[in-house]
């Protein structure tokens, strides 16, 4: 068995492309159009990890929640201080400012997509 995808739903699509192919470069794999929505399906830079962007026709004013299960996604980066420069140019701002997790140099920070999910940004130390 194989985990295929996670999906979201997202209320603006073109804030939730932006954050997710500019911000965390990933790219658009393919699109379909159902009977009440459109999926995206995107890819991340080693094609190892898909994420489903559901955009509904008919989305609450007020956006989705998420209840109190989820917790957040998460992606690695190569380097948080480079991350942090692209994400303060792009206009975001950090949930949680770049931390280290371990006192072994590998650091963490949180920030929040369009829709309020939490993105975990983790910078490994490679030994």
């Amino acid at each position: 068995m194989k985990l295929l995808h996670t999906m979201i739903r997202v209320k603006d699509i073109d804030a939730s492309l932006k954050f997710y192919t500019e911000l965390l470069n990933m790219k658009i794999d393919k699109q379909k159009r159902l009977e009440d929505c459109t999926l995206y399906f995107l890819n991340d830079e080693e094609g190892t990890c898909q994420l489903e962007l559901t955009y509904n026709d008919e989305t609450p004013k007020e956006g989705y929640t998420n209840g109190n299960s989820f917790g957040h996604l998460a992606f690695s980066v190569s380097s948080l201080d480079e991350f942090t420069k692209k994400m303060n140019e792009m206009g975001y701002e950090y949930l949680y400012e770049p931390f280290d997790l371990n006192g072994k140099g590998t650091k963490i920070a949180f920030v929040k997509d369009p829709d309020g999910n939490e993105i975990e940004m983790i910078e490994k130390v490679v030994w």
